[in-house]
């Protein structure tokens, strides 16, 4: 794996972007892409979306690894997203830019105009970026809650959210984080636990200013501004049990108007705690192997593999969703296990001899070694298998999963960031034993794991989006709770016309923070700690 020199943080805003909506405003998010050569852009990142917003600062800072060495190209594009679907070519283009890595960093603030093509101005719209090396794994945790917030909404209370800014070198208020969740209806809100990282949060100044805006939250946008107090990341640390530190919270119009007014609220810094955090990079640098596992749904729902319609059907050219599915999520994860062997495993079909029903059987007919070499191996021992296997069923998942959560069990033994596990299951989504996978889940949620689902077809995916948590934490039918999210849904069908590499980015994106969660979790330290902590 090459060392970059060093990582970069971006942060991007938009000015007067277009406004594609009917009835109300854009609701912009940017896409950062990097030149793969041959006329081909990678995504390499995206911010979150902000509806009714046509200047918008988003929060989610975009990442990528700086090489000193390289030219690299980067595409800035601006979406206004109204569907769920990664996909953005049924999305309306409000306009990008191209430059290069090195014009960035070199620039404090690199502004440039929006193009809708070459040559074609996207109205008056502007992208401003500006970038930051992140030489700091520390992390600021922070709990705070208000009291005595002012009444902003002419039916009930206030929707407050709030907000932290730090002051850049010249001055000007750059947002560092925003509160996910409004509370609703509450002038005394009390925000969950929340983190960032301490780079992003101050540059690493514990004396560099810092605001905190309290707002009133409306759907359409415009949000009403509560108060704003200053501190620094010094003055927060004094916080502790029982002993919170106070600010008040000051709306300039309401003082500059009113001699009687005290304030619009206090905002309270319950806890403001730093710790070191390690990264992905570090536990896999440090030694921390990445074991992959496949299993294959060959039920009858499928369709006969003979015919056409069938989701085992392979193409003249070769392929099928099971096998691009394979492809995409294999090739990217078979760089970080040394030894390349991945068991590959069938489920819910009549196996020979006996012809009995089998709901974890090995794909290369060896239940000793189910091992394949490589994603090729898997790929190969797919084709060989399928016509001498006979779809059947039920859809029974939870044994594929209880088979790969007893060697994560084996490995926790060792009591250190060694292994970590990730099953990819590829389905038609027709599960039976959901009960008993809930169960499996759960028990693999306290183990170094992460689950991949990949819904081919055009199946009802609702039981598959259940067990995927996004909406709520995932409990057994006995009503235990995960210990952590670590199952990741995607339907196939929204990446048909997407870019190769793009469902391999989104099924793979939460596994590094779930790897990382886990052995946090644990209080282990990456193997080999690395030796410089600025990246």
């Amino acid at each position: 794996m090459a060392a970059c020199v060093s990582r970069v943080e971006l942060s991007v805003s938009c000015r007067s972007l277009l406004d594609r909506d009917l009835g109300s405003r854009s609701d912009p998010l940017c896409v950062l892409l990097q030149d793969a050569g041959g006329g081909r852009w990678t995504e390499l990142d995206r911010t979150e979306r902000i509806k009714n917003c046509q200047d918008p600062e988003f929060c989610k800072k975009l990442v990528v690894d700086y090489y000193f060495e390289k030219v690299q190209k980067l595409k800035f594009s601006v979406y206004d997203i109204d569907n769920k679907s990664f996909d953005l070519s049924d999305d309306d283009y409000l306009g990008g830019i191209e430059c290069t890595l090195g014009q960035v960093v070199s620039s404090s603030v690199f502004t440039r105009p929006l193009e809708l093509k070459q040559g074609k101005p996207a109205g008056k719209g502007t992208i401003t970026i500006s970038a930051e090396e992140i030489k700091d794994t520390r992390v600021v945790y922070l709990e705070i809650e208000a009291q005595n917030l002012d009444k902003k909404d002419f039916f009930g209370k206030s929707d407050p959210f709030v907000e932290f800014y730090k002051q850049s070198d010249t001055g000007t208020w750059q947002l560092v984080y925003r509160s996910e969740v409004v509370i609703k209806n509450n002038l005394n809100p009390c925000w969950r636990k929340f983190s960032v990282p301490l780079q992003t949060f101050c540059g690493g100044d514990f004396s560099k200013p810092i605001k905190v805006q309290c707002a009133d939250h409306d759907s359409d946008g415009s949000h009403d501004l509560i108060g704003t107090s200053e501190t620094t990341l010094a003055q927060m640390q004094t916080a502790g049990a029982g002993s919170p530190v106070e600010f008040e919270c000051i709306h300039p119009e309401k003082k500059q108007k009113k001699k009687s007014y005290k304030n619009s609220g206090i905002i309270r810094i319950k806890s403001c705690k730093i710790e070191t955090e390690y990264s992905f990079l570090d536990y896999v640098m440090g030694g921390c192997q990445i074991n992959f596992t496949v299993g294959v749904d060959f039920t009858g729902s499928n369709g006969d593999p003979k015919s056409p319609d069938s989701l085992h059907y392979i193409s003249p050219d070769g392929i099928n969703e099971y096998l691009i599915a394979i492809w995409s999520v294999g090739s990217v994860v078979q760089d970080y296990d040394t030894d390349k062997l991945f068991p590959a495993f069938g489920f819910g079909a009549q196996v020979p001899p006996s012809w009995q029903v089998s709901h974890e059987f090995a794909l290369n007919f060896n239940p000793s070694n189910p091992y394949c070499q490589g994603v090729q191996g898997i790929v190969d021992a797919y084709r060989q298998i399928l016509p001498q296997i006979r779809l059947y069923g039920p859809t029974n998942f939870s044994p594929i999963i209880n088979h790969v959560a007893s060697f994560a069990a084996h490995s926790v033994q060792q009591g250190t960031a060694a292994q970590y596990f990730i099953l990819l299951i590829i389905t038609d989504g027709e599960i039976t034993d959901l009960d008993q996978t809930r169960q499996a889940i759960v028990n693999a949620s306290k183990l170094p794991m992460s689950i991949i689902i990949v819904g081919v077809g055009e199946a009802d995916f609702k039981a598959m989006e259940f067990l995927d948590g996004d909406n709520g934490v995932l409990k057994s039918v006995t009503g235990e709770p995960a210990a952590r999210d670590i199952v990741q849904f995607v339907p196939f069908r929204q990446f048909k016309n997407a870019p190769q590499e793009a469902l391999s980015q989104m099924v793979l994106a939460e596994v590094p923070k779930q790897l990382v969660s886990y052995y946090k979790w644990q209080g282990w330290p990456p193997l080999k700690l690395p030796e410089i902590k600025a990246m």
